[in-house]
C-alpha cells in the first residue's frame, strides 16, 4: 500500500479508538488498521473490502466480516464494530487528517469523480451514518 493509504488506515485505527466505548481496543486499532488492507491485493478498487475480507477471513480473523462489509449501503451484516469501521473510514481523508463527515465526502468526491460509485455509495453512506 502508499504511504496515504497506510497514513488513512493508522488514522481509521485512532479514530475508532476515539469512538469506541473502550472494550477491546487492541482489535478495534487492528479493524481499523486492516480495513483497506484489499487495496494492495486488488486491482478493482470497488472490491477491495471484499478482498481484504477474504484474505482476512482465510488468515483466521475473528473481524474479518467487519472489513468485507464495509462502506457497503445494503449490507445484511451489522455489528458495533462494522459501525464504528465506517463512522471512522468516513472522518478521515485519503491523507489520514481527520476531516469530519462532510469534508471527507469532498475528498472522496475530488479524487473519484462525482458521478462514480464510490461517491455515490459514500454519500448515501455519511447519510445513514449522520442519523
Amino acid at each position: 500500500m502508499n504511504e496515504d493509504r497506510l497514513k488513512h488506515s493508522l488514522a481509521v485505527a485512532n479514530k475508532m479508538l476515539e469512538l469506541n466505548n473502550g472494550n477491546n481496543n487492541e482489535e478495534v486499532f487492528l479493524i481499523g488498521y486492516l480495513h483497506d488492507i484489499g487495496y494492495k491485493f486488488s486491482n478493482d478498487k470497488e472490491k477491495h473490502n471484499k478482498v481484504g475480507g477474504e484474505i482476512l477471513k482465510n488468515a483466521g480473523f475473528k473481524y474479518w466480516k467487519e472489513i468485507y462489509y464495509h462502506g457497503e449501503i445494503n449490507c445484511k451484516y451489522n455489528s458495533y464494530y462494522l459501525d464504528l469501521l465506517n463512522k471512522a473510514d468516513m472522518m478521515i481523508d485519503s491523507q489520514g487528517h481527520d476531516v469530519g463527515f462532510d469534508n471527507r465526502i469532498k475528498d472522496i468526491k475530488n479524487r473519484y469523480g462525482e458521478n462514480s460509485i464510490t461517491y455515490k455509495n459514500a454519500k448515501i453512506l455519511i447519510e445513514k451514518l449522520k442519523k
